[in-house]
């Protein structure tokens, strides 16, 4: 090796070694052939305890298989990988340093596998570049946080967390196609509470809104997962029941009804009970759209009002003659 050869690899080495990322080169073995300043600062093993021993041997909590699999892919096709904090978060469990990343315990990571040939042009050897992305990943795990806030912000009534009037319409719609293409069953419900004017004009607006609150608590707790549940408007609340049929539907609107019934909404030194009315509507062929299937459900619901309120009212196509 000639002086100049010698002054080369110097500098080659001062550069590895003062990378602002970590490098690893690793044989055919998984022996370490080298390992920087950067992973050693990082991962509290130096360079004399880990060169020239195999990588799972000294470093804890690796995924193996996966990690084992990335490598021999490069020395196989001679070709570059790379792994993404998206699709793995960190490969080397490091700490998160980073003092506007709070939040991030460990350091994201993304990751280049990179084949190294030998003087017979072969592939000996493959470098891992380990780059610290924790201040990108914290950055856009911020905006899309803060973009599901807004989005939620946009699809929910702000009293009670349902669905607003326009979002829930727009999974009423998709139902319904639903329902078109697959021939499944669903049931609509529609309620409203009883008498409601008479509550604000009774106890104020501030209980009023409280009982709207308990509706929808009272909704909530008795919906599944599948459920679809929104506010209409007012003290108006909709809910779409999925795979459900109309005498199954009638049998959630009445342990819903009585529930309510039997409740009591405590706001301001005021001990107030309420009743709803409900509709419910199973999909037929009767509907021509999502909404002529809404308005079958409102029917229902008229139904409802106009025999006593406090029931539930299964609709009948004698509603619409």
């Amino acid at each position: 090796m000639t002086a100049n050869d010698i002054g080369d690899f110097h500098w080659a080495m001062q550069i590895i070694g003062d990378l602002d990322a970590g490098l690893i080169v690793v044989d055919r073995d998984y022996k370490v052939c080298a390992w920087n300043s950067f992973m050693q600062s990082y991962s509290g093993i130096s360079a004399e305890q880990i060169i020239g021993k195999v990588l799972f041997s000294v470093v804890d909590d690796l995924p193996e298989t996966w990690l084992r699999k990335k490598v021999n892919t490069a020395f196989t096709l001679n070709s570059r990988g790379f792994s993404c904090w998206e699709d793995r978060p960190y490969l080397f469990k490091f700490k998160n340093f980073s003092p506007i990343s709070n939040g991030l315990s460990e350091m994201r990571q993304n990751i280049t596998f990179s084949p190294l040939t030998s003087v017979n042009g072969e592939v000996s050897h493959v470098s891992l570049i380990i780059n610290d992305v924790t201040d990108i990943a914290k950055n856009k795990i911020h905006l899309m946080d803060s973009n599901q806030k807004l989005s939620n912000l946009s699809q929910t009534d702000g009293l009670t967390k349902l669905y607003n009037r326009a979002h829930w319409e727009v999974n009423l719609q998709k139902e319904y196609e639903h329902c078109q293409v697959t021939g499944e069953v669903s049931s609509l419900v529609i309620f409203d509470i009883d008498h409601f004017k008479r509550v604000n004009d009774t106890y104020g607006h501030t209980v009023g809104d409280e009982v709207i609150r308990h509706a929808a608590e009272a909704l909530k707790r008795a919906s599944r997962s599948s459920d679809i549940c929104g506010r209409y408007g007012g003290e108006e609340f909709t809910v779409i029941l999925p795979g459900t049929c109309a005498n199954q539907a009638l049998y959630f609107t009445e342990r819903l009804r009585k529930r309510i019934e039997s409740s009591v909404v405590k706001c301001e030194q005021h001990d107030v009970k309420y009743t709803i009315s409900l509709g419910v509507c199973e999909i037929s062929p009767l509907q021509s759209s999502h909404l002529a299937w809404l308005e079958h459900a409102d029917k229902s619901l008229y139904f409802s009002k106009e025999s006593g309120r406090n029931r539930s009212t299964v609709f009948e196509s004698s509603f619409i003659e």
